[in-house]
């Protein structure tokens, strides 16, 4: 088959000569000659060619050699390492046993320190005083990397080492000390400032409550807590000596977080929205409006007081213009007189209930806000259930937050309103009564003396 496939090949390459130099022949005998030439040609590279197939023949037979022998040479390298290793692996068992053997009682003691270390080393991490004392880490590291070994224990000075750290976290965990320390500020800046450490409770700066993050770095509080714990926390910082009072947080950060994540009242006021301002607004509209007529009326009832102790009739207050509008209608009949004080009378009325009914409506309004504030809440509410399902309480805080708010600031403007209202509106009643008891004194007295 190979041979066919070679006579094909040269024929057709004869054939192709043939046809590309037939052009140039002039006579069969020249295309003959030709012909022959090509067929010289083609045999002489055949036999070139299956002259260099022989040699790579040979080379890859050498090859093919060298590869087998070179497998056989592994085969028995693998064998010789797999012996090694069972032998290596029974010396590994009978030494561990021949440790164990002479360690007798201190393998338990090894095992306790192994365990003390380990918990050390989580103790530190997490408490204050390594801000001033770093370098125990690296200790406590290299002593857990040899306890873990086989090949190494740990020495009497290693041991006593532990325990004196252990002993100075002791001593620590009960001294407020000031030291220098880089802090990172609530804008991001960080520079070295001055920090007290309260024992292993809290650290504090001239910027009030200090908290250490994960990756050791200390920086502020994103808020700090109500103005009485941070002016405790700088009278500390103030102190040279003596005592004074100050906010602990016994539980190392867990109560001052919390504390510091609780809404403020203007995060509260905030849940409430638009309908929490107006309620404000309006409460703070209604609260100006009965100081103003508090004040008003309190002077005009000190006036009409004084004018009860006079005998002449004064116009700066509203029983002198009733009094002034009786001297002025003495001569006249009774029903005269009944009827100039009932007018006087009435023309003061106006000015003594003043403003009165838009507090009472203020006192009506705010609680019925607050419930408009509470509906559309709750309408936030469901619409978030709706869309996200009720699996995240923290999706529908905002829709139950303002639905709340919005009724305490309700309740807390209706309330003061009302007592507002009924203050004034008392004093208001009894400039009145006053005004009607004087009328009526008047008439019967005019009556009386004109009878």
């Amino acid at each position: 088959m190979k041979r066919i496939t070679i006579i094909l090949t040269t024929s057709l390459m004869i054939l192709g000569l043939g046809a590309a130099n037939a052009q140039d022949a002039t006579s069969m005998a020249e295309l003959l000659e030709l012909i022959q030439q090509g067929q010289s040609r083609d045999s002489q590279e055949a036999r070139q060619r299956e002259t260099q197939f022989k040699q790579r023949h040979g080379q890859q037979q050498n090859l093919l050699n060298q590869s087998r022998s070179e497998r056989t040479r592994q085969e028995r390298e693998s064998s010789r390492l797999e012996q090694l290793f069972e032998t290596q692996q029974a010396d590994i068992v009978s030494a561990r046993a021949a440790l164990d053997e002479r360690l007798g009682a201190l393998k338990e003691l090894f095992g306790v320190l192994q365990t003390v270390s380990g918990d050390t080393q989580g103790r530190f991490n997490t408490s204050l005083t390594n801000l001033q004392f770093p370098e125990r880490e690296a200790f406590l590291v290299a002593l857990g990397s040899k306890m873990a070994s086989a090949t190494e224990l740990a020495s009497i000075k290693d041991i006593e080492t532990l325990w004196g750290m252990l002993q100075q976290e002791v001593n620590e965990s009960g001294k407020i000390v000031r030291f220098d320390h880089q802090v990172t500020k609530s804008d991001g800046q960080q520079s070295v400032e001055s920090i007290i450490r309260i024992g292993a409770f809290n650290i504090i700066s001239d910027a009030g409550y200090l908290q250490v993050k994960q990756d050791g770095t200390v920086a502020e509080l994103a808020r700090q807590p109500e103005g009485r714990l941070t002016g405790a926390a700088n009278d500390l910082m103030d102190a040279t000596e003596g005592s004074t009072s100050f906010g602990l947080d016994v539980t190392r950060g867990g109560i001052l977080g919390l504390l510091v994540q609780s809404k403020t009242i203007k995060d509260r006021i905030e849940d409430g929205g638009i309908v929490g301002y107006c309620i404000i607004a309006l409460g703070a509209l209604g609260l100006l409006m009965a100081i103003w007529r508090w004040f008003g009326l309190s002077g005009d009832s000190r006036r009409v007081s004084a004018q009860l102790k006079r005998d002449k009739a004064n116009t700066d207050n509203p029983l002198g213009r009733v009094l002034a509008a009786y001297e002025s209608n003495q001569n006249a009949d009774t029903e005269t007189i009944e009827l100039k004080l009932s007018e006087a009378a009435l023309k003061e009325m106006p000015g003594l209930t003043k403003g009165l009914l838009f507090i009472k409506v203020i006192s009506v309004v705010a609680p019925l806000m607050g419930l408009l504030g509470t509906v559309t809440g709750m309408i936030k509410t469901f619409q978030v259930i709706t869309l996200y399902g009720a699996g995240d309480p923290k999706l529908m805080a905002g829709g139950i937050s303002q639905a709340l708010m919005t009724t305490v600031l309700g309740l807390v403007v209706a309330i003061p309103m009302v007592l507002l209202h009924t203050v004034v509106s008392g004093q208001s009643r009894k400039i009145i009564n006053i005004l009607q008891s004087q009328s009526a004194g008047l008439v019967a007295q005019h009556s009386e003396s004109h009878g």
